[in-house]
């Protein structure tokens, strides 16, 4: 009844760690697990002494808000958004008391489906994350159901994790469940359901015996959300772990071994991923061209400076994909911008000490950062 091996492995030697918490195990008939929630934050503090950054993906707003206004489990959405409104901040004061025992900050980050579909918005809120994550705090991911219509929503956790997994290149998605993992066929329905270790690859048939896209009981979510989840963290270079959180110390007992799991692979590393992404995915929205000490250090490794910047071509917001050209116009790389066209035009040129000044604003140092470029 132990995991495979994997999972531990996976989770003990990850470096960027994605953890979705769903409401079923936040919430139970008797309120908020608060012994439940300190435990867990124990683990995520031990994750952190070793090395491992982590953000959290929390379930619970909706659910709080209806015991605090006496909603019925309405389906209307107006009902829904305003159990979210009143609930979001007694979620995010649960977390904020849970992680206060391990001297841990905490920082909410409300998305919605626009926010990471959208190239702009995705990079607004990957830097509001880098930041948070290199300032020491533990980042607590919602989707914003206050305002989130119908029409342009995830509607449930685990694909947002995954979207999130993928902004923050994370190593490994860690979907916290009331299950332990992947069964054959349902186990509350079959006996002779087996327990999946290990998924090299998720096929029909794997998501068919997974069931319908929605589960029972206070969460919204069912294993098919899961299993898309994982499909969406895999393509991008991101193992996910289907463990149960219903224990105390969920994830320490992951890497300890003493909790079955499935894991679900991926192809090739995030980063690896993300820039075949770029350089196979994306049509570039405009050129520029950069002098030979600055096509130079591209070829080493290095971030594209403003001062190496000798022209600008096209028309390109910020988050935009352009090609890069050295002084004899031949392409060698492309990336992701952190400036629009008019922006670009103004900077080019310049030291990064001066931006600031030319600008008024500074939305880097790097005009394309080494992490979103690619060279060809």
């Amino acid at each position: 009844m132990t995991a495979h091996p994997a999972a531990a492995a996976l989770v003990r030697q990850a470096r960027r760690i994605t953890v979705k918490v769903g409401s079923s195990l936040l919430i139970d008939a008797g309120g908020l697990r608060t012994a439940w929630l300190a435990g867990l934050a124990q683990d995520v503090a031990s994750l952190r002494a070793a090395g491992a950054q982590v953000v959290i993906v929390s379930s619970g707003a909706v659910s709080l808000g209806r015991a605090r206004l006496g909603l019925s489990r309405s389906s209307r959405l107006e009902v829904k958004q305003a159990a979210a409104a009143a609930g979001q901040p007694l979620l995010m004061q649960s977390w904020a008391e849970a992680f206060a025992g391990q001297d841990v900050p905490v920082a909410q980050l409300l998305l919605t489906f626009s926010d990471t579909e959208s190239r702009r918005r995705w990079l607004n809120a990957r830097a509001t994350l880098e930041t948070l994550l290199a300032k020491g705090a533990v980042p607590i991911v919602n989707e914003n159901d206050s305002v989130a219509t119908e029409e342009l929503r995830y509607g449930d956790n685990d694909r947002l994790s995954a979207r999130v997994a993928q902004m923050l290149r994370s190593d490994v998605l860690l979907l916290l469940s009331d299950v332990d993992g992947l069964y054959s066929a349902n186990p509350r329905q079959r006996r002779d359901a087996r327990h999946i270790a290990l998924v090299e690859e998720l096929t029909p048939a794997l998501l068919d015996a997974a069931g319908p896209a929605h589960g029972e009981g206070i969460g919204s979510g069912g294993m098919r959300t899961k299993l898309e989840a994982a499909r969406i963290a895999g393509s991008f270079g991101c193992a996910t772990v289907i463990a149960s959180g219903q224990g105390d110390h969920p994830i320490r007992a992951l890497i300890e071994g003493g909790a079955r799991a499935t894991v679900i692979a991926a192809q090739g590393s995030p980063a690896s991923a993300y820039k075949q992404w770029i350089a196979a995915s994306l049509a570039p929205a405009g050129r520029l061209l950069v002098d030979a000490g600055a096509a130079e250090a591209l070829r080493t490794g290095r971030s594209l400076l403003a001062a190496g910047i000798s022209g600008v071509q096209g028309e390109f917001g910020r988050g935009d994909c352009v090609t890069v050209s050295d002084p004899h116009e031949r392409e060698i790389a492309r990336g992701l911008i952190a400036y629009s066209a008019d922006e670009t035009r103004v900077i080019a040129g310049l030291r990064a000490s001066d931006i600031a000044e030319r600008l008024g604003y500074n939305r880097g140092d790097a005009v394309i950062h080494r992490n979103d470029m690619v060279l060809l």
